[in-house]
């Protein structure tokens, strides 16, 4: 279903209009600034921007076809930008959601199939910034992008968070779960830098071209989204470089413990070796033998087992084997 929002700079007066035929006429009012949403569109639905915005049958497809990578397409009299809000569901599974815009002199189109929480957040902030509406739709469409770039922040700082416990599983009580843990979150970050980092790209065609979209003013908040994003971009950087790092560990302690395991084993091993060879020996069927008609026979050969295996521990514990 098609939603407008409609400003109007002169009155600084807000109107929702439901009937997307009046969308065209609306646009021809240049003091109007409009936003028209379309969640989860139907075929009608695309059909009715082509016949309202006359967009390019290109960028239809791109959005049709969705997963596309983030990216800004210049077409006669507009901008098709796309990019991708990111959220983790109970903090275990990322989600990117996809998020296109068309973006004119006097209207933005957003057009999604899942729901976006940044477009809540760019409406109420919108309505209350009406001293601002001289900016049309710059000031819209920087609302939108930062509220976007502002939530990838936190998921990182959350991301974060489950590296240090990562790393606690692993130094301070050893998980073999770990791995597991860690191979999941460099998924994530994986797919965070695919969505975040051609976003640099997309602000750099933005910032560096002549706009007659975007007033100066508001280029530079457009400058401090760019600015957020190198920084979001580092950060992904410095916890891929860490999760490395963590990875690196985990491969050390555990080869460190299985060296560990090894010497145990080894250290038994040998204890028991040693007291079988006293046990295999006067285990022998020969006729002639010392001491096999001794009366404390068995009981010596038990204390020289006892003696030997314990001389065998001691020395093993000494040089930390056991």
């Amino acid at each position: 279903m098609i939603t407008t929002l409609v400003l109007n700079r002169d009155s600084r007066t807000f109107t929702s209009v439901s009937d997307p035929h009046e969308i065209h006429s609306l646009c021809d009012v240049t003091r109007n600034v409009l936003w028209v949403d379309v969640p989860d569109p139907t075929g009608r639905d695309f059909d009715e921007l082509v016949e309202q915005f006359g967009f390019h049958p290109l960028a239809i497809e791109d959005c049709k076809s969705g997963h596309q990578r983030p990216k800004v397409d210049e077409y006669q009299g507009y901008y098709f930008i796309v990019l991708y809000e990111a959220q983790l569901v109970e903090e275990q599974r990322l989600e990117l959601h996809e998020l296109n815009i068309f973006l004119g002199k006097n209207y933005l189109v957003t057009v999604h199939t899942q729901p976006i929480r940044a477009i809540e957040t760019a409406n109420r902030l919108w309505r209350g910034w009406t001293d601002l509406a001289e900016r049309g739709t710059g000031l819209v469409a920087y609302l939108l992008i930062d509220a976007i770039v502002d939530e990838y922040l936190p998921l990182l700082d959350t991301m974060s968070d489950q590296m240090e416990v990562l790393e606690d599983q692993i130094f301070e009580d050893f998980r073999s779960e770990a791995i597991e843990e860690i191979f999941r979150v460099k998924k994530q970050l994986l797919f965070l830098r695919r969505a975040v980092t051609p976003l640099r790209d997309v602000f750099n065609t933005l910032l560096r071209r002549e706009q007659p979209i975007f007033s100066r003013e508001t280029l530079v908040y457009f400058q401090d989204v760019f600015d957020h994003l190198i920084r979001v971009a580092e950060t992904i950087d410095t916890l891929r470089d860490l999760l490395s790092s963590t990875m690196d560990a985990y491969l050390s302690v555990s080869g460190n413990r299985m060296n560990l395991i090894m010497k145990r084993l080894t250290s038994i091993s040998t204890i028991l070796m040693s007291v079988t060879l006293v046990a295999g020996i006067y285990g022998m069927n020969f006729e002639h033998m010392p001491e096999l008609k001794w009366k404390f026979g068995y009981v010596g050969a038990l204390c020289s087992m006892l003696v030997i295996g314990l001389a065998i521990y001691y020395y093993f514990r000494k040089i930390k084997w056991l």
